[in-house]
């Protein structure tokens, strides 16, 4: 299967429901595919190519996304607990709901995605970019911040010994500032009327 997948030129694939846990689908080409509901446990895609495709409800916990292309796609209700982003690029993706609980982003591209009840605890998101990037997520003290920088909006939710508290505006900034981020929270502008 691998060497058809490596063999095709175009994505375009209905993987709907599959499992795929445990293969190595490193470097394939899965453009415009459908993945909603697909389980990709334990799997490796290091330098996939999933753009535009839809994994609404796929399950990469323990995945290997090191490097994949993950442009503009749709993670709604994904689990991706443990995965590996190192380096990916999630750029315009869709982020609704997600359990990226232990996940690492080192050095992920975040700009222009957005990013709504995602849950981070405990996630690694050193070196990351975000850029006007909505971060409405939930983190705790495990949650690694060095080196993240561009400009986000929020607010967060931090959790400290099942305690939940909201940080917004400039002291969401400064928070993440103290871990090391460079970071600028930004205000939503006020509608005309």
């Amino acid at each position: 299967m691998r060497e058809w997948l490596l063999e095709r030129r175009a994505g375009g694939l209905d993987a709907s429901g599959l499992d795929l846990g445990d293969s190595d689908l490193s470097l394939c080409n899965f453009s415009e595919s459908c993945f909603s509901g697909t389980r990709f446990v334990n799997s490796k895609l290091v330098g996939a190519e999933l753009y535009r495709s839809d994994a609404q409800g796929a399950d990469f916990a323990g995945a290997d996304l090191r490097n994949a292309s993950l442009v503009r796609v749709n993670l709604d209700d994904a689990v991706m607990r443990n995965a590996i982003l190192d380096g990916a690029n999630l750029v315009g993706a869709s982020l609704y709901g997600v359990d990226a609980t232990g996940a690492s982003l080192r050095g992920t591209a975040l700009m222009g995605s957005s990013l709504l009840h995602v849950d981070f605890r405990g996630a690694d998101l050193s070196n990351a970019t975000v850029e006007e990037n909505t971060f409405k997520v939930t983190v705790d003290n495990a949650t690694v911040f060095e080196g993240l920088r561009g400009t986000l909006f929020g607010p967060i939710t931090l959790v400290v010994d099942d305690v939940e508290r909201t940080l917004a505006g400039s002291q969401l900034e400064d928070w993440i500032n103290a871990r090391g981020g460079a970071v600028r929270v930004l205000t939503p502008r006020a509608r005309e009327v």
